[in-house]
C-alpha cells in the first residue's frame, strides 16, 4: 500500500502546465537572458541555475529600488512563472519588496522531472543565488510558499534559523494528508510540513481560505498552531484554493506583516547594538545624572 499511496500523493503534487507558458532566450544585443511575454523591465533579472541533481532551473528576480525585504516565492502545483508575473508586479509595487521566484524541475523552461527532493534542490539553488549574486542575508529574507510550494519553503525554513519570516499560503500538512485524514506520518508521505514546521524559528504568517476544497482549511490552522513564533493568521472567509489574491484582505494583511517584520528587524538591531556596546546604556544613564545635578 505504501508505494501505491506514495505515488498517488506524488501525482497530486505535480501538474506542470503543458505546454509551458513562456520561453527564455538570450538577447542578441547584450547577451542577457530574457523572459518572453514581459515588456522591457530593467528591474527583472533572469537566471538559469544548476541544482544538486544536475537540472537547470529558471529563476527570476523582480527588484524594487526601495525594497526592505526579499520574498523567495515558491508557487503552487499547477502554475509556472509565465502565469505568475502579473502577481509579482502587483506584490512588488504594493509591498515594496524584491521577489525571487523559480520554476521547479520539470516546470516551465526548467529541465528535469518534478519530484519532492528536486524541489528541495531547486529552492536551495535559488537561495544560494540570492546569497552569492545579490548578497541577501537571512535577516532580510522572507520565504513564501503557496500550496505545494509550502513543501520546499518549510524544508529551507527548517534549516535557516535567522530568517525574517515565512508566509504559508493555502499550505499543506503533507501530501498524503490532502488525500486521506491520516493521524500519523508515514515514511512514504511527501512534503512532511507537519513535522518540519516545529523547526522554524522565525515568525510564521498563515493565509488560508475557509472554503478551500483542495486543501482543507484545517491544514492551515494546524500549521499555525504548531508554529513556534506565531503571527496573527489570515483566514479569508469564502476564499478557495486559487483565488485568495483577489480578496482585498490579501494585500492589506501582507503589507501589515511586512511592516511588522520591519519593526521587528529594527528592534532586534537596536537590542543587538546595546548588547554589544553596554557602555552606550551606561553613558546615557550617566549623562542623565549629570544633567540632573546641574
Amino acid at each position: 500500500m505504501g508505494n501505491v499511496t506514495g505515488s498517488v500523493a506524488a501525482k497530486f503534487a505535480f501538474f506542470p502546465p503543458e505546454p509551458p507558458t513562456y520561453d527564455v532566450y538570450r538577447d542578441e544585443d547584450d547577451g542577457r537572458l530574457v523572459f518572453s511575454g514581459i515588456t522591457a523591465d530593467k528591474n527583472v533579472d533572469v537566471h538559469h541555475l544548476q541544482t544538486k541533481a544536475g537540472n537547470k532551473i529558471v529563476a527570476t528576480l523582480w527588484r524594487h529600488p526601495f525594497a526592505r525585504f526579499t520574498f523567495l516565492y515558491s508557487h503552487g502545483n499547477a502554475a509556472d512563472l509565465g502565469q505568475m508575473h502579473d502577481l509579482f508586479i502587483e506584490l512588488r509595487a504594493h509591498l515594496r519588496i524584491n521577489i525571487m521566484s523559480y520554476d521547479y524541475s520539470g516546470y516551465g523552461a526548467s529541465t528535469g522531472k518534478p519530484s519532492e527532493f528536486n524541489t528541495y534542490y531547486d529552492i536551495e539553488a535559488v537561495y544560494n543565488c540570492l546569497k552569492s549574486e545579490y548578497g541577501i542575508k537571512q535577516e532580510d529574507l522572507i520565504l513564501y510558499g503557496q500550496s505545494v510550494g509550502s513543501g520546499p519553503t518549510l524544508h529551507l525554513a527548517s534549516k535557516l534559523h535567522k530568517l525574517r519570516g515565512v508566509v504559508l499560503h493555502s499550505a499543506i500538512l503533507s501530501g498524503l494528508r490532502v488525500l486521506y485524514p491520516v493521524k500519523m506520518t508515514f515514511w512514504f508521505d511527501i512534503f512532511k510540513n507537519i513535522d518540519k514546521i516545529r523547526y522554524v524559528k522565525c515568525p510564521v504568517f498563515v493565509i488560508h481560505g475557509t472554503n478551500d476544497d483542495i486543501v482543507d482549511w484545517s491544514h492551515g490552522k494546524r500549521l499555525w498552531e504548531l508554529s513556534k513564533e506565531k503571527y496573527d493568521p489570515l483566514w479569508i472567509k469564502g476564499g478557495g484554493h486559487c483565488n485568495l489574491e483577489t480578496f482585498p484582505e490579501y494585500i492589506k494583511y501582507l503589507r501589515k506583516f511586512i511592516n511588522a517584520m520591519e519593526k521587528l528587524s529594527l528592534t532586534r538591531q537596536t537590542n543587538k547594538q546595546l548588547t554589544q556596546n553596554p557602555s552606550i546604556t551606561e553613558s546615557r544613564h550617566n549623562k542623565c545624572l549629570r544633567f540632573g545635578k546641574g
